[in-house]
């Protein structure tokens, strides 16, 4: 990969006795190996970040896309950046914890920083354009499309990228990183399948009970393709129960929960989209009527869910149903409130008209939040299952979630970002489907994208492999279907790979809407 960084000490050395530091293939190691300060970990940091894949997070959306509402709004990029200097400030504590807690931190794997940093630089690269719709978009398309029954995954991309469709300098073993970053990206270590079975409820690992019966897994970390890294690199750590998440995992898990509930605050402050006086009707009505709310049966609370107060009474119950290990009455209630008084009366009370005075209120108001959840850390050697060795204690835990609540009720849920965000899915169907079509051409497959051809004969010989090594993954054996198989995956894995300025455009190219020869196609 041009342009990243190389190794200082090349020269051959015995095995590393870690296996932390134990890559997919060895290379030559370090003379300063052994000691306390691991400079494998520092390598890894340097070759995601020099990675093309962390360059293309500056064009993809977060939520709301910068063309639609300015510069000013977070991209993947800039909420990775931010992730990573919350994940590092949390890390750095529990490293420096000389205490019970970080001897428990010890005993589980321990707790690097630079891991945790280029875990958290690495967590959002297999975000496709278009945010979380064209995540559920290339899903449906790889599922009803090309058969694939894992369909897609952010996750489970940003691991396949890692470890096998971004390349350093050896062909086939992705950008070849240590056993310790490689587990700290598994936030969710199980295969779709793994789903099957298992329903929403308390006694279930967050995001593992599937959306609908038979679609397995809601949310996992790696592909069958992928399952003999993910298997190697949780290896490393025999501490680390099956359905759990190593402790730096869980670290960056949490830092992404922090910055999500926070960055996407400011983005929609700053945008004039949070109308404050609809927040605080479903805030204050809450906090008067919560008994007389708690009363009334579901099916009528989710059919008015529009109606102030519901929406609030809707998520306790959830929170309460879902996580009764940390959520309760009383720690929602002062949540509310919290939140009610510091945002709803307090930021949001002034709009935003873009003086320095109004970014200096924002900055000190985003500080102080950050501050006191990334403080707010607990670390448990049993945890419940739906929590990880590392957590926010129990008022953190509730404020993420009325945060991310307040912006999925005032700001996801509107009908004009629904019909801007159809939009947006028709480009991704307009681009699997030309694709398909371009590589079902006998006599033009050969003038299709270079990127794109060769991804699909990764993935041929991805299930190629996994046919020969571990037959009982594959829903069938036939080549033909495996055949048909890669030819779907290598597309996913193109489309997902793009811009979502490239997405636009070549969605015109491909389809003949666009009149520009070198609209946005160069280096697909």
């Amino acid at each position: 990969m041009t342009g990243s960084p190389a190794r200082d000490h090349a020269a051959d050395a015995p095995a590393a006795t870690d296996p932390r530091v134990a890559r997919s293939v060895p290379e030559g190691l370090d003379e300063f190996q052994l000691v306390e300060y691991r400079p494998e970990y520092r390598v890894d940091l340097e070759r995601i970040r020099f990675s093309p894949y962390f360059s293309r997070l500056s064009a993809v959306t977060q939520v709301i896309s910068q063309s639609g509402a300015g510069l000013a709004v977070h991209n993947r990029l800039t909420h990775s950046v931010k992730v990573t200097a919350v994940a590092r400030a949390i890390a750095v504590s529990l490293a420096g914890d000389w205490g019970e807690r970080g001897a428990l931190v010890r005993d589980l794997g321990g707790c690097d920083a630079v891991v945790v940093q280029a875990a958290a630089s690495a967590h959002d690269l297999g975000h496709p354009p278009f945010g979380h719709l064209g995540e559920q978009t290339l899903d449906r398309l790889a599922r009803e499309r090309f058969g694939l029954e894992e369909g897609f995954e952010g996750n489970a991309q940003t691991f396949r990228i890692l470890t096998r469709l971004d390349e350093y300098d050896r062909a086939g073993t992705g950008l070849n990183l240590t056993a310790a970053v490689r587990a700290a990206v598994l936030k969710y270590p199980w295969l779709r399948v793994e789903g099957d079975g298992w329903s929403p409820g308390p006694y279930t690992p967050r995001g593992l009970a599937p959306r609908r019966p038979g679609e397995g897994a809601r949310k996992f970390s790696a592909y069958t393709l992928d399952l003999d890294d993910m298997e190697a690199s949780r290896a490393a750590f025999p501490a680390i129960e099956p359905l759990q998440q190593t402790v730096e995992c869980s670290v960056m898990d949490i830092a992404d929960d922090i910055a999500y509930s926070l960055h996407d605050l400011d983005d929609f402050y700053r945008a004039d989209l949070l109308n404050q006086a609809a927040v605080s009707a479903e805030f204050r009505t809450w906090i008067r009527d919560r008994a007389a709310l708690a009363r009334i049966p579901r099916e009528d609370l989710v059919r008015a869910r529009r109606t102030p107060g519901h929406g609030l009474e809707l998520l306790r119950r959830r929170m309460v149903s879902h996580d009764p290990w940390i959520a309760g009455d009383d720690a929602f209630g002062e949540s509310v409130a919290r939140v009610a008084d510091e945002v709803v009366d307090g930021l949001l009370s002034v709009p935003y008209d873009g003086s320095l005075a109004a970014d200096r209120t924002l900055a000190v108001f985003m500080a102080g939040w950050i501050a006191r959840l990334q403080h707010s850390i607990q670390v448990t050697r049993d945890p419940d299952v739906r929590s990880g060795h590392v957590s926010l204690d129990a008022a953190a835990f509730h404020d993420v979630a009325v945060l991310k609540f307040l912006q999925e009720r005032f700001v996801l849920h509107r009908p004009d970002l629904a019909v801007y965000q159809r939009g947006q899915a028709s480009v991704i169907e307009r681009l699997v489907t030309s694709f398909a079509a371009w590589l079902d051409d006998d006599d033009e497959v050969r003038r299709a994208p270079r990127r794109l051809l060769d991804l699909v004969e990764l993935a041929a010989e991805d299930y190629l492999k996994v046919r020969d090594t571990r037959p009982e993954l594959l829903p069938t054996t036939d080549a033909a279907t495996l055949r048909r198989y890669a030819t779907g995956r290598g597309i996913i894995d193109y489309v997902a790979s793009l811009t979502d300025a490239q997405a636009m455009s070549v969605a015109n190219l491909v389809s003949g809407a666009s009149e520009r020869l070198w609209d946005g196609g160069q280096g697909l």
